[in-house]
């Protein structure tokens, strides 16, 4: 596991609240293009957000070594709605991880996991697996108004915080 996920893992608040800050540079001239252009590469290099299907997020959690339930991180930040709060699922990366996270993660199994996607697919949420540098960590079932990699595109123009990809669950399949 790369250091960068553990430094996230441990400050995750913080770093969604400094890229929604930065994020809001974007509007600034002549700041805003270099803003926009580090963030961009930033999504594409380090840390990054890719749009799941329903079928996609289902088939990450059959291809996953261990699965874990936990609050999402951006409506645990941002409490924009009142979306269930209980939606993110670590891809277990190893137990040790899971663990840092604190007792507000339980390991789930892959039925209990498939239902989840469900029920947050019928709330209109969002599925999308998180990557950092390597490694896949997260599927987030996020609602659109504080879903950060979202509100990154959409609002500030950072394409590259999420970003979709049809060969995506292949692509996790190779990094298991």
């Amino acid at each position: 596991m790369h250091h960068t996920l553990k430094l996230y893992s441990r400050n995750r608040p913080l770093v969604l609240r400094a890229y929604i800050f930065f994020g809001k540079w974007t509007r600034i001239p002549l700041i805003g293009r270099v803003v926009k252009w580090f963030g961009n590469k930033w999504g594409g290099n380090m840390t990054s957000a890719y749009a799941l299907t329903l079928e996609e997020a289902g088939a990450i959690v059959d291809a996953a070594h261990g699965l874990a339930l936990g609050p999402c991180t951006c409506r645990e930040t941002f409490h924009n709605c009142d979306a269930p709060l209980s939606a993110e699922l670590l891809l277990a990366i190893d137990h040790e991880f899971a663990a840092k996270r604190g007792k507000e993660f339980r390991e789930v199994n892959r039925d209990e996991a498939k239902k989840i996607l469900q029920d947050c697919h019928e709330r209109g949420l969002i599925h999308a697996v998180i990557k950092c540098r390597g490694d896949f960590y997260a599927i987030c079932n996020c609602c659109r108004c504080c879903c950060v990699p979202l509100r990154l595109k959409n609002d500030y123009g950072i394409g590259k915080a999420l970003m979709r990809d049809k060969g995506i669950v292949e692509r996790f399949r190779q990094s298991a």
